[in-house]
């Protein structure tokens, strides 16, 4: 088992249950989500409204102050391979509910099309494909990946409510259907336990524990901790 940051040994202990996300559920852009699965799961709506409040604080801000940087980043992009710059995507969010996830492009226009034929070399021991020197990746989008700057056209996501600063990350709906729905309990977050401690490294088994820790343990303080360990982890491994 991967040596973890985080204590997760208990948890990994337990019987993992594919979620029953399908692809009608997905059509209708809504399911519904039992919370079984979590240990001591609870409401927590204090919380919820305190942490609404930041992450609409966080998200504004930093929009505010990174927004010359982006519109640079932008244009390079468009230099690199000439098209949108900003790609979005269908991803699940709290509740089964699907919205558009923004990112800055980093691969060639129509690179989803190639994606099938490159499945058989997939680097990702998580639930999702991942291949580090695809080439479906540009120039400039190896930069922004190795930095963490494709991420941030999601301070949009998060300023819209659709996801939070931190949560479990979001999925395709086909990743989502092999995953257990108790992780759509909350928001999904631009950082989580397992993007600090293992990352894409960590198999699928271990990104769920870690996904189901979160929805547990939830707290300001724990959502702090997150966000050194995130910040420390981007500056230290220039590794998205």
């Amino acid at each position: 088992m991967t040596t973890l940051n985080v204590q997760t040994e208990n948890i990994l202990n337990n019987s993992i249950e594919v979620t029953s996300f399908n692809d009608a559920a997905a059509a209708e852009r809504d399911i519904t989500i039992s919370s079984s699965s979590v240990t001591d799961y609870e409401e927590k709506p204090v919380y919820d409204v305190v942490k609404r409040i930041c992450d609409i604080i966080c998200s504004l801000t930093a929009l505010l102050v990174l927004s010359p940087m982006m519109v640079i980043v932008m244009v390079l992009i468009m230099i690199d391979d000439f098209g949108n710059p900003v790609y979005t995507q269908e991803r699940v969010g709290k509740g089964g509910k699907i919205f558009r996830i923004y990112k800055f492009r980093s691969m060639y226009k129509k690179a989803d099309k190639i994606r099938e034929e490159l499945m058989a070399r997939d680097e990702c021991k998580g639930a999702t494909f991942k291949m580090k020197n695809g080439p479906r990746i540009t120039r400039i989008g190896h930069f922004i990946r190795k930095t963490s700057i494709d991420e941030l056209p999601q301070l949009v996501n998060i300023l819209k409510g659709d996801m939070s600063v931190i949560g479990p990350r979001p999925f395709i709906p086909r990743e989502q259907a092999n995953l257990p729905d108790d992780r759509l309990l909350v928001n999904p977050g631009l950082s989580c336990y397992w993007q600090v401690g293992g990352k894409n490294s960590l198999t699928k088994d271990e990104q769920i524990a870690l996904d189901r820790k979160y929805v547990a343990d939830r707290s300001l303080a724990v959502d702090v901790k997150i966000i050194i360990k995130t910040i420390l982890f981007v500056f230290k491994n220039g590794n998205s």
